[in-house]
């Protein structure tokens, strides 16, 4: 089977690109995406395994969609070439390419999310959209929660699966572990990861930390454009001695992040938040977790409540702190946790799991 990933963006920001990247690398595919840095040149870049990256130049950025014409031009010269077609959704410019292409082959639609809140743009996508799932011979989600539960999808249950997001387990030294405890003295360290937008709810997680005892530490690690809000309510609420915003944290440091963490936190509010990629990587190096019961996503399926740790009530400090004290409470209490969350990524969410079923899957649709 000759086989394209289709959507998004390189290099990789969010969840989705790393998703279509490492199908492209574990499965020796070809991918084919915008540039997220808005370069001029095609980009091609090949993998030992086979697979090759195509990266065509995005003239600008509307609403978070890199508007790309060259990516329909060249889909409709290659497309002939694949067997199969796997467009990651939301991404309305790689809808609009597949539109465009005449291909004939099979096609895969992973869908890692609905379209929310973009308004007037929504509805302007929206004719692709149909026209994808109903195109669509599969349509693969992240979790079982958000396909069933999506109203966009609600009548075509008989085509949708899930294929849970894995990623390789992390690996720390325990030097770097340590020095991350000690610059903490020995206080119980709360550690959430992600971009600082609304939806991620960061100003809960701060809000929350009033509730907390004085031996616990907050820290917000990423960057975007809520830092200086959330600075100024943490300073509001008199609480720059209990919580800080470390920014940007380089990839080779998460590790130890995670597991210096007492506790990892996903304080997400919206169904914009669909998996939270974050929690397994906590889970990897057997982190618990607290995150957010949202309504129709599969945030709360990923963290199993009372297993790998607990799920809040969104938008609600108290219940988060509560939650992160009940975690963390004792050591006894903390062990369960830890071994729940570990014992659950391994069964569940292991990226050669995830490259396995999706290449099950291809076969059963091609």
């Amino acid at each position: 089977m000759r086989v394209l990933q289709l959507g998004k963006f390189f290099p990789i920001f969010g969840g989705v690109e790393k998703v279509m990247y490492d199908l492209t690398v574990g499965l020796g595919c070809d991918m084919l995406c915008a540039s997220a840095d808005g370069k001029t040149d095609m980009q091609k870049l090949s993998f030992d395994g086979g697979g090759t990256l195509y990266v065509v130049p995005t003239l600008f950025k509307v609403s978070g969609t890199m508007i790309a014409p060259r990516m329909v031009s060249w889909l409709r010269n290659h497309a002939g070439e694949y067997d199969i077609i796997d467009i990651h959704h939301p991404d309305p410019m790689a809808g609009l390419a597949l539109r465009l292409s005449r291909f004939k082959g099979k096609v895969v639609l992973h869908w890692h999310s609905d379209i929310i809140g973009k308004g007037f743009l929504h509805f302007l996508y929206k004719p692709i959209q149909s026209w994808l799932i109903h195109r669509a011979d599969r349509i693969v989600g992240t979790s079982p929660v958000y396909v069933a539960e999506s109203k966009a999808l609600e009548n075509v249950q008989g085509k949708t699966c899930f294929i849970p997001i894995g990623v390789d387990s992390m690996l720390q030294e325990q030097a770097s572990v340590s020095k991350l405890k000690n610059t903490y003295d020995g206080k119980k360290l709360v550690f959430s990861l992600g971009r600082l937008i609304p939806y991620k709810g960061y100003v809960h997680l701060v809000r929350a930390a009033g509730y907390l005892p004085d031996d616990y530490r907050v820290v917000i690690g990423g960057a975007g454009p809520l830092k200086d809000s959330l600075q100024a309510e943490i300073e509001r609420l008199g609480l720059d001695k209990k919580v800080s915003l470390a920014g940007y944290i380089r990839d080779e440091d998460l590790p130890a992040w995670f597991a210096a963490a007492d506790v990892f936190v996903l304080p997400s509010v919206t169904k914009n938040e669909a998996f939270g990629i974050v929690q397994i990587e906590a889970m990897s190096i057997g982190t618990p977790v607290v995150a957010t019961k949202i309504p129709g996503s599969g945030v709360s399926w990923v963290n199993e409540d009372g297993v790998s740790g607990l799920n809040a009530e969104p938008g609600n400090p108290e219940a988060l702190a509560k939650a992160i004290i009940e975690v963390t409470m004792d050591d006894a209490a903390r062990k369960t946790f830890c071994d729940g969350a570990k014992a659950r990524f391994e069964a569940m969410f292991k990226k050669e799991m995830m490259i396995n079923k999706t290449i099950e899957l291809y076969e059963k649709t091609s």
